[in-house]
């Protein structure tokens, strides 16, 4: 049976079941004995045995054959897989001091969601945003639909939850917030969503109307986060990286050294349980968490799909998976 159609209403809180039947029947709340044997638990069971001495190891790479421009998130379904990416038609530009609130001028673009079979061929393109809003981040499918936030490319401005259906690829513009939210997930205890803003200093809950819950600032400065998964329980499973300036030799040139890393958090607490440095790097120079990113969990073995490179680096974007083996300790 396919996953887009198994949409198994979990017992959980009444009202998650019932928002879940306004949105068409996606399953948002699950029984906690369910989800101790759910994909998601094994994912946060099996990331929190990782350490610095992980050893992955690079075990395939999915070239892709179109123009993908900046990459953001990705998702995976059963039939296809999802990439979201922005097109830079007029590049921001920073003013000498703020206006009206804003750091940089909107810049022009186009927000696209690549769908492709599991090949990696393109099917569709979907072109997601309105007006400055054409940004789309990080990316969560919830077992029925994939979430895409869509915002202006500059900090404390203006975004679109849009919720596109992983079968019938139907677009569906949830709601508007304000801020620069660069990623989402979905929440399958309180059926919430969960955002991160620009440089995922802060993060915002809303229920599926639209409606702020709460709203806290990210206790950690290690990285910023890219993109998101959820990982069970009320936990989110992101990757990302800081980019950490060098000092140059005397005369050399500046540089900047891509920290990578992956972090565990909690949503209900606020807490980072667990996060770890990842340094794999790509044939373009990025570490390979630079920019979508989602792990999965078979046994004691994980596997960590990343797609780092965009077209600009020469070499075109390539979906790229490492593997590594742990042992969680439950």
């Amino acid at each position: 049976m396919r996953i887009t159609r198994t949409r198994t209403i979990f017992a959980a809180a009444a009202a998650a079941v019932i928002a879940a039947s306004a949105i068409g029947g996606t399953a948002v709340a699950q029984a906690s004995q369910g989800e101790r044997r759910s994909p998601e638990t094994a994912v946060a069971d099996g990331f929190a045995a990782v350490g610095r001495a992980t050893a992955w190891q690079l075990t395939g790479t999915l070239k892709l054959d179109f123009p993908t421009f900046h990459t953001e998130g990705i998702a995976f379904t059963e039939d296809h897989i999802f990439l979201s990416s922005v097109e830079i038609i007029e590049p921001t530009v920073k003013f000498p001091s703020p206006q009206g609130g804003y750091d940089r001028t909107p810049g022009k673009g186009k927000g696209h969601l690549f769908v492709m079979d599991k090949a990696g061929k393109l099917q569709r393109d979907i072109v997601l945003g309105e007006g400055a809003m054409y940004h789309p981040g990080g990316i969560d499918f919830d077992g029925g639909n994939v979430w895409v936030p869509v915002a202006e490319y500059r900090p404390n401005s203006s975004s679109i939850v849009y919720r596109v259906d992983a079968e019938t690829l139907d677009v569906h513009k949830q709601f508007e917030v304000k801020d620069h939210f660069g990623g989402i997930v979905l929440d399958k205890q309180t059926g919430h969503l969960v955002g991160n803003t620009w440089g995922s200093r802060r993060f915002a809950e809303w229920n599926l109307k639209g409606k702020e819950l709460s709203t806290w600032q990210n206790p950690d400065n290690f990285i910023d986060y890219q993109d998101c998964q959820y990982a069970a329980d009320s936990k989110m499973l992101c990757a990302g990286l800081a980019n950490l300036p060098q000092t140059p030799a005397a005369g050399g040139p500046a540089a900047n050294y891509e920290l990578g890393g992956i972090a565990l958090l909690d949503i209900r607490t606020h807490n980072v349980l667990h996060d770890v440095p990842f340094q794999q790097w790509t044939a373009g120079g990025h570490v390979a968490t630079r920019n979508p990113f989602k792990m999965t969990a078979d046994g004691n073995r994980l596997t960590m799909r990343v797609a780092p490179d965009n077209g600009e680096e020469g070499n075109g974007t390539e979906i790229l998976t490492y593997e590594a083996t742990v042992t969680p300790a439950h």
